[in-house]
């Protein structure tokens, strides 16, 4: 697969990599939502201009998970401190094939380089097989928990992944869990391939999310683009929700910056000289 050349600033030499996913119309859902609806309130033909209207659940594409989503009362999007969103951190490369997990033995392998206070994005390459799909939503890897609790004894302030959901689709409602298969086909089709039983073998409801939330870690979810041209490497990230008072989610564009001269500096906020 080519990678696309990241967009170089020429005054500073930073390197910008898109690591979301498209936004828009036909974009993928979880299954069970409503599709997202954008409708023209005005139009160039009509009108001259172009403004649209938007139904949806911000919880598609690439986004942020606060807290409040899976923990009463939690924080939510507009009382997470920004620092969440901006620094520096890792991609840790975990290829993973069909149902497999994301395990603590993985990250240790993978990610010995991880510090306090990295956003850690978690590259399985599932994000390459991003559709309107059972097998992106069905079949995807996730988190074991012992994965999840690795991160937080690492004191990360931001988790992402290149997956639907941060848990394996058999501990979430497309399988057996709250309300759920919402994928009617999923369970017996896991038990028929694999010969488990995703009752006994997936008890609890997304235990390595929920861990997460409730250690005070936002998650990003359907992290993709040029995610795999920083696999294995460490640059700073950008994934700035709105300020979305009581909002659980958040759609974020997700970039990675690298400065290969480290000789970047931003402006220090000084006062204009008046001119003469």
């Amino acid at each position: 697969m080519t990678i696309e050349a990241p967009v170089k600033e020429p005054g500073t030499g930073l390197e910008f990599y898109e690591l979301s996913q498209i936004w828009g119309h036909g974009t993928p859902v979880w299954p069970g939502d409503n599709d997202i609806v954008i409708k023209r309130g005005v139009y160039h033909a009509r009108d001259g201009v172009l403004s649209q209207h938007i139904t949806g659940n911000m919880q598609t594409s690439t986004h942020v998970n606060a807290p409040i989503n899976m923990i009463q009362r939690g924080a939510d999007v507009a009382s997470l401190s920004i620092e969440h969103f901006f620094g520096n951190g890792i991609v840790i490369d975990v290829p993973k094939a069909r149902w497999e997990y994301v395990t603590a033995a993985d990250l240790d392998k993978a990610g010995a380089r991880v510090q306090p206070d990295d956003i850690v994005l978690i590259c399985t390459g599932w994000h390459k097989k991003y559709s309107d799909s059972l097998e992106y939503f069905g079949e995807a890897p996730g988190l074991s928990l012992d994965a999840a609790q690795w991160l937080v004894d690492r004191k990360v302030k931001l988790v992402g992944v290149d997956t639907a959901a941060v848990d394996h689709p058999m501990a979430t409602s497309l399988a057996l869990h709250r309300g759920g298969p919402l994928m009617r086909r999923l369970p017996k089709f896991y038990q028929d391939t694999t010969g488990r039983d995703p009752r006994t073998e997936f008890p609890d409801w997304m235990p390595a999310h929920r861990l997460l939330l409730r250690s005070g870690i936002p998650t990003v979810e359907n992290v993709g683009g040029q995610l795999q041209a920083l696999a294995g490497k460490r640059a700073t990230f950008h994934a700035m929700p709105w300020r979305f008072e009581r909002g659980d989610g958040c759609i974020v564009r997700l970039m990675g910056i690298v400065d290969r001269a480290g000789t970047y500096r931003i402006e220090p906020g000084a006062a204009l000289a008046k001119e003469g």
